[in-house]
């Protein structure tokens, strides 16, 4: 197999460029095709394209998902890339770029849900999933020919198809024979795309772009590479590798090999998250400590929403808090067990927070928990505070009501209070 149509999966000859079958121009070819098997899944746009999904209307407009006056873009759709945006971009910047475009709230619970949807049909292609984020993961799709009587490469073009029909959302598609180059082939043709890097050709592929195109190397990174006088993936690939070596110790071997497109590193699909974390971007600086609560408790809700819908609890607790100069803040305290619950997380972060709470004016405040576990250990029953287990089973009876009827059927007084 040298080529086949990605929508009616029909081997094509070499020289069409549409299928012969059904007139698809979608074409992927490659000598050795059939011969990979690792692969980068990475969902398009992915909170813009939930958000277009659901409201229609939005379809042919540009669309924000990003917080605020003072908040960061988390997702534009294509359209607005085209104004200049970019997800990181600050919202202020966003909206001079692209002054027309509708902006949405993230609705993290949501997009979370969906992400385990695709995630599932993953899971159907083969066990070997190691997820990156909510919308990305490595897919390793070895041995899998017999069963679904096809090849890797067909049985990933199948699986976009999938997710287009039965999610509604798109995905882009990167092939090779390693992570490294699974992950560059993803970004190649978005959106809906599906590109192949083989190892042979990684070499020149790679030696015209810029250091920092390597995964992993930043602008810090880069600028250290570039005073040393290695800009161009191409100078790194002439250089030595034990010089390399000597100069950034074994990140100088990493990018040696990475610059000729080898990676070793096995798709390992026990790879876990390593905190749960929420936070907020106040539109105006704020120093009252009651307002700064009420944000604390909603963010420490959606914590405690995604550590029970992902079963884990974590026994660190920690304080973000960002002041009007930009100088960051971090604050933490270990529990003796783990826990998912909001009113604990709360109740450690308003701790945290009223000794750094002084009148300072802050632009950012966030909570998260890591020193995951299984929800199994989490919040065990205490014979001595009672009114906490109280207070977990009102949680938990809050949880199901909301399940049943909405995440507006139960308000709790936290918010009331400061409406």
């Amino acid at each position: 197999m040298v080529g086949f149509c990605r929508d009616c999966l029909d081997d094509v000859p070499r020289d069409v460029g549409r299928c012969p079958a059904c007139g698809s121009p979608r074409l992927v070819r490659h000598p050795a095709l059939a011969n990979f098997a690792i692969a980068h899944v990475d969902c398009d746009a992915f909170y813009a394209a939930i958000e277009k999904r659901d409201d229609p209307s939005l379809a042919d407009k540009p669309l924000i998902v990003g917080g605020g006056k003072r908040g960061v873009v988390s997702t534009c759709c294509y359209i607005a890339r085209t104004y200049g945006v970019r997800s990181a971009m600050p919202m202020f910047q966003a909206r001079r770029l692209c002054p027309q475009a509708t902006i949405i709230k993230p609705d993290m619970a949501k997009y979370v849900r969906v992400g385990r949807e695709v995630r599932a049909l993953m899971l159907e292609l083969t066990p070997l999933v190691e997820p990156l984020s909510i919308d990305e993961a490595f897919l390793d799709l070895s041995g899998t020919e017999r069963l679904h009587g096809m090849s890797p490469a067909k049985s990933l073009a199948r699986f976009a198809r999938h997710v287009e029909e039965a999610i509604g959302i798109t995905i882009s598609v990167g092939l090779s024979q390693n992570k490294f180059l699974a992950k560059l082939a993803s970004d190649l043709d978005k959106p809906r795309g599906y590109s192949v890097i083989a190892l042979d050709d990684a070499p020149a592929f790679l030696a015209p772009r810029p250091v920092t195109y390597i995964w992993g190397v930043g602008p810090a990174m880069g600028a250290a590479l570039a005073k040393a006088g290695y800009r161009l993936i191409a100078d790194l690939q002439r250089a030595d590798e034990i010089t390399l070596m000597r100069s950034f110790g074994a990140e100088g071997q990493r990018l040696h090999r990475l610059a000729y497109g080898i990676d070793n590193r096995e798709v390992s699909p026990d790879r876990e998250a390593k905190s749960v974390s929420s936070e907020t971007t106040f539109n105006s600086d704020v120093s009252s400590v009651r307002a700064l609560e009420r944000d604390l408790w909603l963010l420490s809700e959606k914590v405690s929403r995604r550590l029970k819908a992902d079963r884990l609890a974590g026994a660190t607790i920690t304080l973000k808090l960002k002041t009007a100069d930009f100088r960051l803040r971090t604050r933490a305290r270990s529990l003796d067990s783990p826990t998912q619950l909001a009113a604990k997380i709360f109740d450690v972060g308003q701790d945290l927070l009223k000794r750094e709470a002084d009148g300072t004016k802050f632009r950012l405040i966030g909570i998260g928990v890591s020193a995951l576990a299984d929800e199994v250990d989490a919040d065990p029953a205490d014979l001595v505070d009672r009114q906490g287990e109280r207070r977990a089973a009102a949680e938990h009876a809050v949880d199901k009501l909301r399940d049943k009827f909405g995440r507006d059927a139960v308000v709790m007084g936290r918010v009331i209070e400061e409406e």
